[in-house]
């Protein structure tokens, strides 16, 4: 395999390791951070391109996916922080919320 098909492959795991710890964790928090590993999967997959073509394009996506992430996580906990006043930080419990 070449290091581009193994980076591409690890690239694939991280994305497939946050969508299940999106999927199977209850508590907020846990949730963001699992959505935090699915953004890393992608921007890995960018920047291995990238490098493999000698182009800055990868890395220009890695900068729009590091800026999405930094806003994820800022709304995400400012959204926790509120839940977790309201409700104890369980997402089931959300549901009870009214607007």
């Amino acid at each position: 395999m070449s290091p581009l098909n193994i980076l591409l492959v690890l690239s694939a795991g991280l994305f497939l390791a946050g969508l299940y710890g999106v999927a199977a964790r209850r508590t907020i928090l846990m949730q963001l951070i699992s959505l935090e590993v699915m953004l890393a999967g992608p921007a890995l997959g960018f920047v291995a391109v990238g490098a493999h073509h000698g182009s800055v394009e990868g890395s220009a996506m890695f900068i729009l996916v590091l800026g999405l992430a930094a806003a994820e996580v800022a709304l995400g906990l400012a959204i926790y922080l509120h839940m977790r006043r309201a409700t104890g930080g369980d997402s089931d419990a959300a549901r009870r919320l009214r607007g």
